[in-house]
């Protein structure tokens, strides 16, 4: 039937997730992911239970988030197969890496500390109590809704002062950001090379330098990022004449120190670049040349855009690549901005009130993981299936789904299957089709 075939490759996944667990708990993935999707309210563990009508043997349910704990990188392997679909066709692939925090509260969650704020809000909070994620995920480019970025893994990072408040089964070595990013860098590295790809990784500037450069340079990894505007360049070695007798190895950077500023600042050199940013063609004024940044371990490629507020000066460990995909690619760094936002507003990740550790965890990339199969269950899905812009004529009608469109259609999906089920093998009639369609969105 068209809603069997809808929900196919949908429940596919979720049983290749499942069965990677024990058989005596497999069976209740799909259980927490029907939970996931239609809880209300606050979207707490209980919440996800509720809404699946779950009433007998609910503690086996918190036992089974802490065994996908134990197996996430197994498990972010599975969601990575359909995910490769569609990378075949590209020349290489991008992944995307940040950090992003889920507020907490009470002072018995395990591994929660006090960290900066990326938000501040009306409020002007510089500080907030919780977890922080570093989280890897991959850019694919959808045909309507443009770039996005579907999260794939992450790693926990716990403040050094909570690391011995944490039960002993529990504790770890203190790791720094850059420290657990290096992880995500060699997961990503071989992600690329099951596909036989190569990978570019894009950053922020705070993971846009030291080792995780070099790191990247040796796990042949393209990475772009941000450069600062005192960043220590230098100019290109001299070449060797021939012939000419030398001791020694040929150098490896420059002699003269380049600042960014003066660069920036000389009218001389700027050129017309035409590039794609969020979803727009732009022409952007830019600089850009060849240095040795010692962090990166050789020749960099540097680019200093012109924008309304400034300068902006962005760099890639590879010197082949043109200012016109640096610029596109830093542009498409913000779509994990705009999944970091509907994973808290729109699924409530950050929401489930757990004090266990390895229990938050695995609600963490429940999330990631359930948000990057709705997107590609929708994928191929037409808009107008997606989303219905008639029942709110002030809106706009070629505004494209959101994710959670995508969610409530999915959910529809599974409602009438459900129903289609329970009315056995033979068509729907259509004014009882009507009836239940009505229904589906009064309460979605």
């Amino acid at each position: 039937m068209e809603v069997s075939h809808r929900l196919q490759q949908f429940s596919q996944a979720v049983q290749a997730v499942a069965a990677k667990l024990s058989s005596r708990a497999s069976w209740r993935l799909w259980v927490v992911v029907v939970g996931m999707l239609f809880a209300t309210g606050p979207r707490t563990v209980a919440a996800w239970l509720r809404a699946a009508q779950v009433r007998q043997r609910w503690r086996s349910y918190y036992n089974l988030l802490c065994q996908i704990a134990h197996k996430i990188s197994e498990l972010a392997e599975i969601v990575f197969e359909p995910v490769s679909f569609h990378l075949q066709e590209l020349p290489y692939v991008v992944f995307v890496l940040d950090d992003t925090p889920t507020k907490r509260y009470g002072r018995h969650v395990q591994g929660a500390g006090l960290h900066r704020n990326p938000t501040p809000g009306p409020a002007g909070h510089a500080f907030l109590y919780g977890h922080v994620w570093v989280t890897l995920a991959v850019l694919v480019r959808h045909s309507v809704s443009g770039i996005r970025a579907l999260p794939l893994l992450s790693r926990l990072f716990i403040p050094k002062g909570q690391i011995s408040k944490l039960p002993p089964d529990r504790q770890c070595p203190f790791r720094t950001k850059p420290e657990l990013a290096e992880e995500l860098f060699r997961q990503a590295a071989a992600w690329g090379a099951k596909l036989g790809k190569r990978v570019w990784m894009v950053v922020d500037g705070f993971y846009g330098k030291g080792p995780l450069v070099k790191l990247a340079r040796n796990l042949n990894i393209v990475l772009i990022s941000r450069l600062r505007k005192n960043a220590a360049l230098w100019t290109l070695p001299p070449a060797r004449q021939e012939g000419h007798p030398r001791r020694g190895r040929p150098r490896k950077y420059g002699t003269q120190r380049i600042s960014l500023a003066q660069c920036a600042a000389d009218p001389q050199g700027w050129q017309w670049v035409e590039c794609r940013q969020y979803g727009r063609r732009e022409r952007k004024r830019v600089k850009s040349f060849l240095a040795t940044y010692p962090p990166a371990g050789g020749t960099i490629r540097v680019v200093i855009v012109q924008e309304k507020n400034g300068c902006h000066f962005f760099f890639s460990s590879d010197p082949e690549i043109s200012a016109r995909q640096i610029l596109e690619a830093m542009a498409d760094r913000w779509a994990v901005e705009q999944t970091f936002q509907e994973l808290k507003q729109v699924c409530g990740a950050g929401e489930q009130q757990l004090r266990d550790l390895w229990a938050n965890i695995a609600a963490w990339h429940l999330h990631l993981w359930l948000y990057t199969l709705v997107e590609l269950w929708a994928w191929d899905q037409p808009p107008e299936e997606l989303c219905d812009r008639g029942a709110s004529p002030w809106d706009d009608p070629t505004r494209r789904p959101s994710h959670a469109d995508r969610r409530r259609a999915l959910r529809q999906a599974i409602l009438e299957e459900e129903f289609s089920a329970l009315m056995g093998r033979g068509p729907i009639p259509p004014k009882i089709l009507q009836m239940l369609k009505r229904l589906l969105h009064l309460v979605l």
